[in-house]
């Protein structure tokens, strides 16, 4: 079901209807797990096609069942394994072809998301901090939420819980309005930005990959300006993605978390990774790095160590996390490099502390030069590690690499670097001077303005979308 799509709204209005008919628990309950079941039936061309998705989620009620009657460290291992055979064998990673797969095609929309949820719900309830039983209806309604089902937030199911069918929606125009507002924005991002700069990353990045040699400048100025616009495409199809699905969540009682944060102020790449897909950091840091460094901190207990096994750390941890994102070995360089741009954070953050002191370190990541030049270099590195995800096959990467060569990657780094620490810093000048005279409770209570606003953003996806003809999908569905 397109997010774009006509059937999308009629479901949308249909469930939020429904929703608000009856205040019971029971029926808000129903109403959630039916729009689940028919926003995944949307999906399907035939029954069989769910036949996977619905083994696999038995596998993990099982799994967690399981650890409720027994809360070991053998059942979880053996739980976490399982799950992860499963999931490996259905999302059919190249690495592992000898495994064979299912003779018909089947639904693996969600899967990666799924898996976070139940991996989750098993070291909860061994850790003890998720006592409450969860039936197999609540297991499925936070497992397959529709609004979180493709692409996140990932939700903790303590906070699904609190919320689930049980919140005081109370729709009056201030709550309406700000959940149209943030669903319209939303929109801005996915049809408008999204969509036109997918437009020109179709269009230029062609020309990366074409047998004919483009001269070495030219070359690096094209692959600049696709990777720039894969990032632009990137984060507004995901971040308006996110807005829409935490605006629908308004009108259902559902707070959703927050995924994006302002990721390119980031001043470092370990910032940007607190700003950017949140939800993910957040899961993979709580349930993955943590508890990996404090097991190599107690294997190895040398305080002079510890630098060094948060770095082995970083590169598990986001090796991981670039093995979910997709099923080629070039994610694996994705996860990699991500990991290694961590690290050099982290090195370069206790080097300088150790050279210069707390105070004088503190005083030079404070200065103009220093954060738009940290700035540069840490969307440099992301945009061209995001390489990866548009040249997932490894013949393709490894002949542009072959084309660019260390001086054309070297070059296009610069280049990026310089064009968004010099961009960042005048737009923050602009920012600084501009005083708007007029604001939104000078207009009659704001009401004419806010809702000038609020038809200027339909109007202008209405516009962009018939002139574009194309109806983005939502990036991370592939993932």
């Amino acid at each position: 079901m397109s997010l774009t799509s006509p059937l999308f709204f009629a479901f949308l209005a249909a469930v939020v209807v429904a929703f608000h008919v009856s205040e019971s628990v029971a029926y808000r309950r129903f109403v959630l797990g039916a729009a689940n079941t028919i926003f995944i039936a949307s999906y399907l061309t035939d029954v069989t096609q769910v036949l996977p998705l619905i083994a696999f989620l038995a596998l993990g009620y099982v799994c967690v069942s399981a650890l409720y009657l027994r809360q070991s460290s053998l059942v979880l291992a053996s739980g976490v394994v399982a799950i992860l055979c499963c999931y490996v064998f259905l999302k059919r990673f190249s690495f592992f072809e000898g495994l064979g797969q299912l003779p018909f095609p089947y639904l693996t929309i969600g899967l990666s998301y799924i898996l976070f949820r139940i991996l989750h719900i098993m070291v909860d309830v061994r850790s003890g901090d998720l006592a409450e039983r969860i039936g197999p209806l609540a297991f499925f309604r936070f497992t397959c939420n529709f609004l979180c089902f493709v692409s996140g937030p990932i939700q903790r199911y303590q906070d699904f819980s609190a919320m689930d069918g049980k919140a005081a929606v109370q729709l009056d125009s201030s709550v309406v309005y700000s959940a149209f507002s943030r669903i319209a924005t939303g929109y801005v991002k996915f049809v408008i930005i999204a969509a036109t700069a997918d437009y020109a990353f179709t269009f230029l990045s062609p020309h990366l990959l074409q047998p004919a040699g483009l001269p070495l400048l030219k070359l690096c100025a094209v692959y600049a300006a696709v990777a720039s616009l894969y990032t632009i495409y990137l984060y507004f199809n995901f971040s308006g993605y996110m807005d829409i699905v935490i605006g629908i969540g308004t009108l259902l009682g559902q707070t959703l978390p927050e995924n994006f944060d302002k990721p390119f102020s980031a001043r470092s790449f370990l910032e940007f990774w607190q700003r950017w897909h949140m939800t993910l950091s957040q899961w993979f840091k709580l349930y993955l790095f943590n508890p990996l460094l404090m097991f190599l901190m107690t294997w190895l207990p040398s305080p002079a160590l510890t630098s060094y096994l948060g770095v082995l750390a970083f590169f598990i941890t986001f090796g991981v996390m670039g093995v979910w994102h997709g099923t080629t070995a070039v994610f694996v360089i994705y996860g990699l490099l991500m990991g290694a741009g961590a690290s050099i954070n982290k090195l370069w953050q206790v080097a300088c502390t150790e050279r210069l002191g707390k105070k004088r370190y503190r005083a030079l990541t404070g200065s103009t030069a220093y954060i738009y030049f940290a700035r540069g270099l840490t969307v440099a590195y992301f945009v061209l590690a995001l390489t990866c995800l548009w040249v997932p096959e490894l013949p393709q990467f490894t002949y542009l690499l072959a084309r660019l060569g260390v001086a054309g990657v070297v070059g296009t780094f610069v280049l990026v670097a310089a064009a968004f620490g010099m961009a960042a810093l005048s737009l923050d000048l602009v920012r600084a001077r501009i005083r708007i005279p007029l604001t939104l409770s000078m207009t009659q209570g704001g009401e004419i303005t806010k809702n000038l606003h609020l038809a200027g953003k339909m109007m202008a996806i209405i516009a962009v979308a018939t002139l574009l003809h194309k109806a983005p999908d939502f990036v991370y569905k592939a993932f």
